[in-house]
């Protein structure tokens, strides 16, 4: 698209050393503000605005975007009826001044910034020394719910930019979108979309950094997202409880009918998903990214997970994946579909487990969606599946929730790949990876069809063992660094 962008528009070490210096003196800080406040998403927060954590990040994030006094940034918090808060923010293009590269004019189109100031709910097995609102700053790992996944977003954002401002680089428009509803599936995100897209203007890049990285040692770009559909399956045999000696062997176990339910659902030997609809073929562009990226991070692919130690008869045994191969272990987790079980209701805690048959047991499932497969209708076959023909007429019940389709990115257009590689050569010394993820990000699929001429960067600072909606999540923070100057570098060559 643009074979004569200079290989290196700002210079690297005064813009790592400036990004460094924002994030040690002031963003790590104010992430540590930012994960002391359980901010949680609405779907795990009924009573959010009563609370009002949401409008305290999203106030405290605008005081301190307004503090860092960037030339030409205008900023808003948008409330629309009814919904979570948006912060909007947005800076007009500049032809370049500085000796960077004077003559370099600013580009006419606009790049979209994204974040958001959501969390998931806390979970339990934080380290004894950890929690989820209560921040720590170790050996470079900035730990608590929520700042890598993805509170950093709108501090590395302005960062960025205020280094393009220090070097007085030319650089196209850049508007801001900062969302409170991205872990409850962003339902809130498209109406507000829909109201600012006149102000959206002719978008040519997305930066959104809501995603993964395969190691700490270049930059990566996420090449597709795993849809998801999600739901409570539900199973009632009784009105209430019963003695099990008295009714066990002749009222069905709920559990047990759950169980031979799902078995319509997944082979439990491989964990395969059985119905074809939830499959699809892996692109041949993809499946070449990734025996690369396989090569490249090889064992650390499945190494990367807190697997289980134990003691079996003297010997130490260690949980096994699903597979060693790495492009097998790559590909599991970023184009198969797969089933979890991330909730149950029905059953009582261990130490108050009597000897009752219970009258329903309740799974919440989350299945995590190839890239290309449709989220509403696998919700709808899903629902189908599950309740038809109920063993023993049980009341089954399958109640559909989250649900948000995948995406695989648009090519990578000559421009934007070279930008990439020369930033992840600039700040991390190693070309650019390209690497499919196994989460999803609803906004994508939105852009993707609001802006079909746009290039996606999708990026993040969720590396091995950062641990996002888990315990002990963490955000390493010399990444973040490295990242944010990347993003700086990469907004200065569109073209």
């Amino acid at each position: 698209m643009n074979a004569s962008v200079p290989k290196s528009i700002l210079n690297a070490a005064q813009t790592l050393g400036q990004v460094s210096q924002a994030w040690d003196d002031d963003i790590v800080q104010q992430l540590s503000d930012y994960i002391a406040i359980p901010a949680k998403s609405p779907m795990f927060d009924a009573d959010w605005v009563q609370h009002g954590f949401i409008d305290s990040v999203v106030r405290n994030a605008a005081a301190w975007v307004e503090a860092q006094k960037v030339a030409g940034l205008t900023l808003e918090i948008i409330r629309l009826p009814g919904r979570t808060p948006l912060l909007f923010f947005e800076v007009a293009a500049a032809p370049g001044a500085g000796p960077v590269d004077p003559d370099r004019p600013a580009s006419g189109q606009t790049v979209l910034m994204y974040g958001h100031l959501d969390k998931q709910p806390e979970f339990t097995g934080w380290r004894s020394d950890l929690g989820p609102w209560t921040p720590k700053y170790e050996d470079g790992r900035l730990y608590g719910r929520g700042g890598a996944d993805d509170g950093y977003a709108i501090y590395a954002a302005i960062t960025a930019i205020q280094a393009l401002k220090t070097q007085q680089a030319a650089h196209p428009r850049l508007v801001g979108l900062v969302e409170t509803c991205e872990e409850s599936g962003s339902y809130d995100l498209l109406p507000y979309i829909d109201a600012l897209r006149e102000r959206l203007g002719d978008v040519a890049l997305v930066i959104c950094l809501d995603s993964g990285a395969g190691n700490y040692d270049q930059l990566w770009l996420t090449s597709s997202l795993r849809g998801m559909a999600s739901g409570t399956l539900k199973v009632e045999v009784l009105t209430e409880g019963v003695h099990s000696g008295d009714a066990s062997g002749l009222v069905p176990s709920s559990f047990r009918i759950l169980r031979h339910l799902l078995d319509r659902l997944e082979d439990s030997a491989s964990g395969r998903l059985l119905p074809t609809q939830f499959h699809c073929q892996v692109p041949a562009d993809r499946l070449a990214q990734a025996q690369i990226t396989a090569a490249i991070l090889g064992d650390e692919l499945y190494q990367r997970f807190p697997w289980a130690h134990y003691d079996c008869g003297g010997a130490s045994q260690t949980v096994l994946p699903t597979t060693t191969d790495p492009l097998q272990a790559l590909l599991n987790r970023t184009w198969t579909p797969t089933l979890s079980v991330t909730g149950a209701q029905g059953l009582p805690d261990l130490k108050d487990a009597g000897n009752v048959l219970r009258p329903f047991t309740a799974f919440k499932l989350s299945l995590r969606l190839p890239p290309l497969v449709d989220a509403a209708q696998a919700v709808q076959q899903l629902k189908a599946l599950l309740e038809a023909s109920a063993p023993y007429q049980a009341r089954v019940t399958f109640e559909g929730e989250a649900s948000a389709t995948g995406w695989n990115a648009p090519s990578t257009a000559p421009w934007f790949e070279q930008a990439l590689n020369t930033a992840s050569l600039d700040y991390f010394g190693a070309p650019c990876g390209y690497i499919g993820q196994g989460g999803t990000i609803p906004l994508m699929n939105m852009l993707s069809t609001g802006f079909p001429k746009a290039q996606m960067m999708v990026c993040g600072v969720l590396g091995p063992k950062s641990n996002a909606h888990g315990p002990n999540e963490f955000l390493h923070v010399p990444y973040a660094k490295k990242l944010t100057a990347a993003v700086a570098q990469i907004i200065a060559q569109v073209p």
